[in-house]
């Protein structure tokens, strides 16, 4: 799909050092738009932006979001990805997590209304909980455990989104809400914790691939260049969503285990593990309001999206410290 084509030309990304916020920056610089890069760096890396430090338009502010988003000049689109989103790092920084939903946005949106800007909140598929309808429409509200371990992601995101409309309904504000699902590919963290880099790292290195439960829980994949591209299709639009981005081709974890293995050509066996607390059984997104509204959908097959991201985390197991 086409770089954004609303005349963006200065846009704040929050948590833009993480992995999908780095790379909504990258496509972004390569779209002509100037972008300022607000992260604390708890679970983002500079490592993330270091390929993008010596582009003109790109600007690293090394600040929390919780405290405040000060920025100077113009903006007119204000993206806000920060918030730990991988369950171990949830787990780790559950106040934090709880934080950047809530004062985090409410920071966001200030900003995008004194800055006139378009503004995106990144929630997710979690926001379904562990779902009772298959696959996820935007209408459905969600099965959530508001006291599970989970929750701390779970309701931080549904609060934000609740935030959001509110600011568009009291105060005008452009706002639009994306519901990503599950996303991969380059510059993961080998230590991220989520199947895929955990599977890479684990087949690459020959240890045992830990599956949880049993292996037939599903997720869908979407590999991240579709997914920033659907994510700047809807920010270039007048939609003020819920809208899904993600992939409905689904998987059981156990098959994706066994296809990262085949692809790898590890020799690694399938290791069973206790699973987590509140694991969702099923996720598969319903993309058809994407599709009609946005003219989105991934491009990217699974094998192709896993055989790119192999090779990038191999170049740095092996030829890199990581």
């Amino acid at each position: 799909m086409a770089i954004p084509s609303r005349s963006f030309r200065r846009a704040v990304v929050t948590g833009g050092a993480g992995f999908l916020g780095s790379h909504l920056c990258a496509r972004l610089l390569a779209g002509g738009v100037d972008v300022v890069c607000v992260d604390n760096l708890v679970t983002g890396s500079t490592a993330n932006v270091r390929r993008l430090a010596e582009h003109s338009g790109f600007q690293l502010v090394d600040q929390d979001v919780v405290a405040s988003i000060d920025i100077e000049g113009p903006v007119d689109l204000v993206l806000h990805f920060a918030s730990p989103a991988s369950p171990p790092d949830y787990l780790r920084h559950p106040i934090d997590t709880l934080l950047v939903g809530s004062q985090g946005t409410v920071n966001a949106l200030t900003l995008a209304r004194e800055k006139a800007a378009r503004f995106v909140l990144a929630s997710t598929s979690e926001v379904y909980g562990d779902p009772l309808e298959h696959p996820q429409r935007e209408t459905y509200w969600g099965n959530v455990n508001p006291v599970g371990p989970r929750s701390v992601y779970d309701e931080a995101k549904r609060f934000a989104e609740a935030l959001t409309v509110a600011n568009r309904k009291t105060y005008g504000v452009d706002t639009a809400i994306v519901r990503i699902f599950n996303t991969y590919g380059p510059w993961m963290r080998t230590d991220d914790g989520r199947a895929v880099p955990t599977f890479i790292r684990q087949a690459l290195r020959g240890e045992p691939i830990t599956v949880t439960g049993d292996g037939r829980h599903t997720r869908s994949l979407c590999y991240v260049d579709d997914t920033v591209a659907g994510i700047l299709a809807l920010a270039e639009s007048p939609h003020p969503g819920p809208v899904n981005i993600g992939s409905p081709d689904e998987l059981s974890i156990l098959d994706l285990a066994s296809r990262i293995r085949d692809l790898t050509g590890s020799s690694s066996g399938i290791e069973f593990v206790d699973r987590p607390v509140d694991d969702p059984n099923v996720r598969r997104p319903d993309i058809s309001l994407a599709h009609s509204l946005l003219g989105w959908k991934p491009e990217t097959s699974l094998t192709q999206g896993l055989e790119r991201t192999i090779s990038w985390f191999a170049e740095r197991l092996f030829n890199r410290s990581s």
